[in-house]
């Protein structure tokens, strides 16, 4: 949500003070003319005006106290807290502030609840981790209170290598210089040397859809962060599994599966190249079942809103518990799944929307929420739970405008698209920088980038194995060693966009276009839209 003033508030700050300035004219008669006091208040109104002087007093203190800023102590005692930093006009970042900080509790971390003018330099450079929460005000202002931050801390040569963070700017696209206080303190943190977990995550207007991927980002942070309920839960379509293969059977890494889905009634809905699919994993039904029977419940109970129990207890947290033996009571307590996002990997005109996921398994051995429903637990045909979610940040550029596109992993997923998007808009400067493990079984959608290069709708296709022992180990080793054709392609205008690892490859590839064309060109490709991320 935006803390800019809209004409509505406008009009009721007015009405509110036209009102007390009649007020005020009203009670103003009573102090004209003659004294109309005729006597001194009696005992009684005395003790009754500090009996209720005490109560506000109270009042005011018992709020103080359950208010006030405190260090959470829970979790690890190892690890330092996370610094969670809110600068607000309305109240809204400050509310966004302590939902964050209480998901980051439930994952096991601590953390230090600050409004940026408690935040001074030495609580930034002792702190490790900061995730920050900051509106903009007016026409690009920061917040009030952070004026402080502003003039005492930012001017300081502060060095904070060791300071990973994360900012959720928030804003309003009707005014000019949207979230600029937001993309301000992104800035200067970047410049003093902090490291960013993931691209700052801008919401307008208290969009629910950025908030939900503000939630699942928050994971990065480590723990289970990302498995917390959403604050706001997606409105998915019904789809169905048409297809899924595994695409790299003998690979040393876990399995990746290539997974394509249809909407169970109607056409293929619109969306474009980076766009994401969020999905609603459930539990097995072999899970659903034990948990039935262990607890004596009837999966074909009806409930009261007409839905059954067995499909309501797939789509939330089985508990570990149950007091109650009424369906109806269970239902109300329990908490719903978390969405899980991915990057679409086709265009509509393919007839499908495609997915590429790596399956993940947890400590145990056992497949990972989402993944494990899509690879393991459904069936062809099965109901997926799926909603398109628009991706503005990574859409693609001007198709007159060369692109050079760099991923590892199954982050080929989304770059695969806005290939497809060229193609089928005819622009075919594109150089793709890719980078696996194993050429023979990790060359993701290798048959079809190599026909679209002998093709020509890929000017440079670069590949890197780390386990073949090639010319480069990594994908950022073969840019940095294209280094001269990187900086041509920039200076004809091409954009920058990177899908993947925000471990290890990410960082190392900002670096590389950092070092080869220098800060002041980095952050105009940043300020232009020329350069894009999204990474996981």
């Amino acid at each position: 949500m935006s803390s800019n003033r809209s004409p509505r508030a406008l009009i009721g700050n007015l009405a509110v003070g036209l009102a007390l300035l009649l007020i005020a004219f009203l009670l103003l008669r009573l102090h004209l003319g003659e004294s109309w006091w005729q006597a001194p208040p009696l005992a009684a109104q005395w003790w009754a005006a500090l009996a209720a002087l005490a109560v506000y007093a109270l009042a005011c203190f018992t709020l103080w106290w359950c208010t006030r800023q405190r260090d959470d102590d829970s979790g690890d005692s190892n690890e330092p807290p996370v610094l969670v930093v809110w600068a607000s006009q309305t109240g809204f970042a400050q509310q966004l502030a302590q939902r964050t900080a209480a998901q980051l509790r439930s994952a096991g971390h601590r953390t230090r609840l600050r409004a940026i003018d408690q935040v001074d330099a030495a609580l930034l450079t002792s702190s490790q981790k900061a995730v920050f929460i900051a509106s903009t005000t007016g026409e690009g202002d920061p917040p009030d209170h952070a004026l402080a931050f502003l003039s005492q801390v930012m001017p300081q040569a502060l060095s904070l290598p060791q300071l990973h963070y994360a900012v959720l700017a928030l804003g309003d696209k009707t005014y000019e210089h949207y979230c600029a206080f937001g993309r301000q303190l992104d800035d200067w943190l970047r410049a003093h040397g902090a490291q960013a977990f993931f691209d700052t995550v801008e919401v307008d207007n208290a969009d629910a859809d950025a908030l939900r991927h503000w939630q699942q980002l928050l994971g990065q942070l480590g723990g289970e962060a990302g498995d917390a309920s959403d604050w706001s839960a997606p409105a998915y379509q019904d789809w169905r599994m048409r297809s899924r293969e595994v695409l790299n059977p003998g690979s040393v890494g876990g399995k990746v599966f290539h997974l394509q889905l249809q909407p169970a009634a109607g056409a293929l809905p619109a969306w474009q190249a980076g766009d994401i699919a969020e999905i609603g994993p459930r539990q097995s039904r072999a899970a659903v079942t034990q948990w039935l029977q262990q607890h004596g419940f009837d999966g074909a109970t009806v409930l009261a809103d007409g839905g059954l129990l067995a499909d309501l207890l797939s789509r939330s947290h089985l508990p570990d518990s149950c007091d109650s033996r009424d369906a109806n009571a269970l239902a109300a307590s329990l908490k719903p799944l978390p969405h899980r996002e991915y990057s679409i990997a086709s265009m509509p005109g393919e007839g499908s929307l495609q997915l590429l996921l790596r399956r993940q398994l947890r400590p145990d051995g056992t497949p990972g929420l989402a993944s494990g429903w899509l690879c393991d637990y459904t069936q062809i045909g099965d109901r997926i739970d799926l909603r398109l979610r628009s991706n503005s940040n990574f859409h693609p550029p001007r198709s007159d405008a060369p692109l050079i596109l760099i991923g590892n992993g199954t982050g080929i997923a989304g770059l695969r698209a806005h290939l497809r998007a060229r193609i089928e808009a005819g622009a075919h400067r594109n150089w793709l920088l890719f980078g696996e493990r194993n050429a023979a079984h990790d060359y993701h959608f290798g048959a079809e980038l190599q026909q679209w290069q002998r093709e020509g709708s890929i000017a440079r296709l670069d590949t890197v194995f780390s386990r073949d022992h090639g010319q480069f180990h990594y994908v950022q080793d073969a840019l940095a060693a294209h280094s001269d054709v990187l900086r041509q392609w920039l200076d004809d205008g091409a954009t920058l966009l990177v899908c993947g690892s925000l471990q290890g490859m990410a960082p190392a590839v900002d670096k590389v276009i950092l070092n080869t064309i220098g800060a002041e060109a980095h952050q105009a490709l940043r300020i232009a839209g020329r350069y894009r991320r999204d990474v996981y």
